[in-house]
């Protein structure tokens, strides 16, 4: 029993110092997001300038006020900043409102990534979006859960193949005409050789490049303690961190939802600068 308190208590001293360490280390304004749940103070990174610049502009000109979290996932996200959803009837399906601009993707990973209470913009697809740009006024902020070593490893593996797969596009994208000319004269085996050749240069390319697909010891141990949605990493631009107020998103995430998983009860927010 005092082995295991030993090792327990050396874990979180180990997490509270990386913790106090990744504060330390990051700059930016500080945003207030009052709910009838509480209120959640956020961080803007300075790293993600764009984002930031974009969410100051929209808090000072008063825009999310009285807007909806009107995506509420337990142990996934809540989501809010559709402007559609100010005075929104009950029966109104929302989620697609717009300013009418995207901003480009500012990955900063793994310096941020999707731990919980990570401010992260929300976009359309990658069918209609491959360069992955952000909406220009939706966010969400991360609730996720707690992961076990199995299932970090199993994460691991989920990002080396999403890499591998973009990357197989990319190949795929630069043969087109090669092609092309092979489905125009419905030559079977040919499409077959050039899919085995694409697959043969991926593996060949990502030989050397699995370690860079893992998780660093640090991000690890966060995503075992506080927990997060790692799977978005890399995907989705993180641009704050909720720096008070975590049970507010538990709060949030606990409550009744419609299908659409839109709350049955509306949830409203007031955003203001306090630095």
């Amino acid at each position: 029993m005092k082995k295991i308190f030993i090792v327990t208590l050396t874990l979180l001293l180990a997490v509270m110092s990386v913790n106090a360490a990744d504060k330390a280390q990051k700059k930016g304004t500080v945003v207030e997001l009052k709910t009838e749940f509480g209120t959640m103070k956020i961080l803007l990174y300075d790293d993600t300038p764009q984002h930031r610049d974009n969410f100051l502009k929209l808090v000072n000109q008063g825009f999310y006020d009285s807007l909806l979290f009107h995506r509420v996932i337990k142990e996934f996200m809540i989501q809010g900043g559709d402007p559609d959803s100010k005075n929104a009837p009950a029966s109104k399906q929302l989620g697609a409102g717009d300013v009418g601009y995207t901003i480009p993707a500012e990955f900063v990973y793994p310096k941020y990534y999707h731990k919980k209470g990570a401010l992260a913009a929300a976009r359309q697809g990658d069918q209609v979006n491959p360069e992955k740009r952000s909406s220009g006024c939706q966010f969400y902020i991360v609730q996720g859960k707690k992961m076990n070593d199995a299932e970090i490893q199993q994460m691991e593996k989920i990002l080396l193949n999403k890499a591998k797969e973009k990357r197989f596009y990319e190949i795929a994208r630069e043969k087109n005409e090669e092609i092309k000319k092979l489905r125009i004269a419905k030559d079977q085996e040919g499409l077959r050789k050039l899919n085995d050749d694409i697959i043969a240069q991926l593996e060949k390319e990502f030989e050397s490049k699995a370690s860079d697909f893992k998780m660093p010891d640090e991000m690890k141990e966060v995503y075992k303690t506080i927990g997060g949605t790692p799977f978005l990493d890399n995907d989705y631009t993180v641009f704050g961190e909720v720096i008070e107020g975590l049970e507010v998103i538990d709060a949030i995430a606990a409550v009744k939802t419609r299908p659409g998983d839109r709350p049955e009860n509306d949830i409203k927010m007031s955003i203001k600068v306090v630095k």
